[in-house]
């Protein structure tokens, strides 16, 4: 559908390419017009940190909160207790409540980070769904609100249909989910007045749920609004690489291995997540996009700088450029005043990857070699593996034959080769193609 809207929110949305549908523009238009409102996205922790694959939707609160409404990021703490089937093949696995606080934990550095939390009226709210779902009663529950639910229209939602025509199983836990979050938006309005659910289009029969209940309940009137589903011009999906996701948390994922995530965008995305991952303005993305050559690279690395402060900070972000463009240029960055400072340090005591990242910082990924490790010498394949530059040995081998695979620079041709502690006395630098580096050193 083509609208053309006046609210500020929603012009940013269509210009940058966020919206996939709505369930009533014009009357959501209007709202956003007539003052602040709350929206929420819903998140549930299943993992210790988001990733890349949550951060247009991310970007979405982030420009919502900027337009002057207000964000609701919604932990789903009960809600993960049962697991969103939606679009999966096979049940999520349960986790205990003690995970489920953790991994809310971790989540939430990361919305801190985009969002700005407090009590004024654009200021951002976290909140829980166990809050509400820990202490339902089943039987009040059922005949309050799932009396408003059809199975056969569960069934014909695609989310579930998908599963049931591959004959895979579906339990009656995850059936329930689409109720769950459809009451999540019915409380939602309720405590916090929110009028508004966002999220991915896969979630599309969810939120649509979360609007016929609030509507039948409470006779209230409220809006859904969702993303397209995010995949590079190759057709892989948003927030994978070669080895595996894309960590917003820098705990799990080095703002270098970030920024080089964006650095290696194709050519034909770049304009693309300009617009969505970063605040350029709209003009001046369409112009990077337009670049070709040699003079796109340096559109990329515009992209990786946004993207990367935006997370983690300008300070890492030029870190990480200045740590790509040295390396890149074939200047070793093994240079002697880390080599004097690792001697140092090793001369106090087994030295620790912590201690690492004191000496050289979180710019370029790093692993520490015990002793132990390398008395019969560590093959050199397997320290590409345990360094992340390759998925596999057979990946890794593919390297060494494909010759992407050096060490302080030199291509290496012995897949077979393996170091010694007199290698190891030095860091050494072991690199994947031309692009991706990572720093080696005995404990």
């Amino acid at each position: 559908m083509v609208y053309h809207p006046k609210s500020e929110f929603l012009r940013v949305m269509f210009e940058r390419g966020f919206v996939a549908d709505c369930t009533d523009y014009q009357a959501l238009d209007e709202a956003l017009i007539k003052g602040v409102v709350p929206a929420y996205i819903g998140y549930d922790a299943t993992a210790a940190s988001l990733h890349v694959g949550h951060l247009m939707n991310i970007m979405v609160l982030r420009w919502l909160q900027k337009t002057g409404h207000k964000p609701i990021t919604l932990m789903g703490g009960g809600t993960t207790k049962v697991g969103d089937p939606s679009f999966r093949s096979d049940e999520r696995p349960l986790l205990t409540p003690e995970k489920i606080d953790e991994n809310i934990a971790g989540m939430g550095r990361v919305f801190a980070k985009y969002l700005s939390y407090g009590d004024g009226p654009t200021d951002a709210i976290m909140l829980n769904n166990a809050e509400w779902l820990d202490n339902l009663n089943y039987l009040e529950f059922l005949r309050d609100i799932g009396r408003h639910f059809s199975v056969n229209r569960m069934l014909s939602f695609e989310s579930v249909k998908s599963r049931l025509d591959r004959e895979q199983s579906l339990s009656f836990l995850e059936f329930n989910y689409m109720i769950l979050q459809a009451y999540d938006f019915l409380e939602l309005n309720r405590r916090y007045g929110c009028v508004l659910q966002m999220g991915g289009s896969d979630q599309w029969g969810n939120i649509v749920n979360g609007v016929d209940l609030t509507r039948r309940v409470i006779d209230q009137q409220i809006w859904g609004l969702t993303t397209p589903l995010l995949t590079t011009s190759d057709g892989r999906k948003m927030g994978k690489s070669a080895n595996g996701a894309v960590w917003l948390n820098d705990q799990m994922l080095s703002p270098y291995e970030f920024w080089q995530f964006w650095r290696n965008t194709t050519d034909a995305d770049v304009g693309r997540f300009l617009k969505i991952f970063t605040e350029l303005p709209v003009e001046e993305c369409d112009r990077l996009a337009a670049l070709q050559g040699s003079e796109i690279n340096e559109a990329k690395v515009i992209l990786a700088n946004l993207a990367t402060a935006l997370l983690h900070g300008e300070e890492a972000a030029k870190a990480a450029e200045a740590t790509a463009r040295e390396a890149f240029s074939g200047v070793s960055i093994i240079d002697p005043d880390i080599i004097e400072k690792v001697k140092t340090a090793r001369g106090n005591g087994p030295l620790t990857l912590d201690m690492l990242h004191e000496i050289i910082g979180l710019s370029l990924p790093s692993f520490v070699v015990s002793l132990d490790d390398v008395n019969e010498g560590i093959p050199v394949l397997k320290l590409f593996v345990q360094t992340g530059l390759a998925a596999s040995s057979k990946d890794a081998k593919r390297l060494f034959q494909e010759g992407g695979a050096k060490m302080n620079d030199e291509v290496l041709s012995d897949a077979g080769l393996r170091l010694s502690a007199a290698d190891l006395a030095q860091p050494v630098k072991l690199t994947a193609g031309k692009k991706r580096h990572a720093l080696v050193v005995l404990g």
